[in-house]
């Protein structure tokens, strides 16, 4: 019997569980998690880039946490002896009908409380020599970290304080009663006074197990990079991001100088039919139907249809995809970029074909589902433990 179950072993998840117990030491909890090791998805292949939080809604969790999270996660890494670097980045004007994009989202970081600079040329081009671009944001505080590696410390600061990190642990069934909840995995049964679903790419499925009704549904997007190949690092000094199409929910192609020296380059953005499935041949019938079955896919694949042919175009050719980069980089050629890894978005989509653009969190009798929670969350996650503790605390008066 635990206190407190969490279901998942990513970086939201451990931050959870980490969170629960700075707030109550005596707590009993264990973290499920299915595979082998902690972090084997969408935090094992993250970019690794600490956000600054420019581009969310103000007032949103996105803004708000990413903030507090670009400054909670170097604290910890600097705590926890974990590589960690303030680099900074530029989104980058390459032409003038981007300029007033450009001057939108700066007015938008500067709402969210960022410290950031407009910087012409000159000064940018004393910041990244290579890059094609007549203005662009410089903000100081986005970095790099390798997010495996803060997620395996927090496992390991769990375990120090006395909870369990329980691998090879499929959640299959729960039963609610009036003092427990019973979870049904494949090892063995569960007994908790509570528990909250950080599952990521099954986050959905798993509060349909709970009999949580929702209207969405996690619909995978897989982001495939190139790398730069060694000789060639020296094109990109830190993090170069294009002006982001406000029409379409993606970031775009962008160049970002890893923890470990390799350049990554990308991502496209393509629709996966497997919820882990990392290589373009990956599939599965499951994941593929809850897709195509779904209406709000359909919905959202013809208001993005012109945006997603020409993100499987780049999926498909890399000639495609090199004229893209070199709109930013024009000593980029084909052969410069090497085949890089490559990582699965958990994105939740409503009936309506809309895509949640903040964390989405829900609440059950004796749970909490967090059921959208894509980038930022890495950068957000100690943040995102906190308000799930403050949420816990709030259930506490009410049960």
């Amino acid at each position: 019997m635990y206190d407190y179950v969490i279901i998942g072993g990513g970086i939201v998840g451990l931050a959870v569980g980490m969170a629960i117990l700075n707030w109550k030491p005596s707590a009993t909890i264990a973290v499920l998690e299915k595979e082998k090791g902690v972090a084997a998805h969408q935090t094992g292949h993250n970019s690794g880039v600490i956000h600054s939080g420019i581009y969310y809604r103000p007032g949103s969790y996105k803004a708000k946490l990413a903030k507090k999270g670009n400054e909670a996660m170097y604290r910890f890494c600097h705590e926890y002896g974990i590589d960690a670097e303030m680099c900074g980045k530029v989104i980058v004007a390459n032409n003038k009908e981007e300029l007033v994009l450009l001057e939108n989202l700066y007015k938008r970081g500067v709402e969210n409380g960022l410290q950031i600079r407009m910087i012409e040329k000159r000064e940018l081009h004393e910041l990244e020599p290579y890059v094609n671009g007549i203005k662009a944001i410089h903000i100081p505080v986005t970095g790099i970290v390798n997010f495996k590696k803060v997620a395996e410390k927090m496992a390991e600061i769990i375990q120090e304080k006395g909870g369990q990190i329980l691998l090879h642990h499929k959640v299959e069934s729960f039963t609610e009663k009036n003092d427990e909840a019973i979870i049904d995995t494949n090892q063995n049964t569960i007994k908790t006074s509570f528990y909250i679903n950080c599952a990521g790419l099954h986050s959905d499925r798993i509060a349909k197990l709970a009999n949580i009704q929702t209207d969405v549904k996690i619909v995978p997007f897989r982001g495939e990079y190139y790398q730069l190949k060694p000789e060639k690092r020296y094109l990109v000094k830190n993090l170069i991001y294009p002006v982001p199409n406000p029409n379409f929910p993606f970031l775009g192609v962008h160049f970002t100088r890893m923890i470990d020296g390799t350049v990554d380059v990308g991502p496209n953005a393509v629709l996966s039919f497997k919820r882990e499935g990392y290589l373009k041949t990956d599939f599965s019938f499951r994941d593929a139907k809850d897709v195509l079955f779904f209406k709000g896919f359909w919905k959202l694949a013809s208001r993005y249809a012109k945006e997603g042919i020409e993100e499987m175009g780049r999926s498909f050719s890399k000639r495609q995809f090199v004229k893209n980069v070199q709109k930013l980089m024009p000593d980029i050629e084909e052969d410069d970029l090497i085949p890089g890894p490559s990582g699965v978005r958990a994105q939740a989509l409503k009936e309506d074909g809309t895509l949640v653009d903040d964390f989405y969190i829900v609440h059950g009798r004796r749970s909490i589902h967090v059921l959208n929670a894509p980038s930022p969350a890495a950068t957000a996650s100690l943040e995102i433990g906190k308000e799930i503790v403050r949420r816990l605390e709030e259930c506490r008066l009410a049960m």
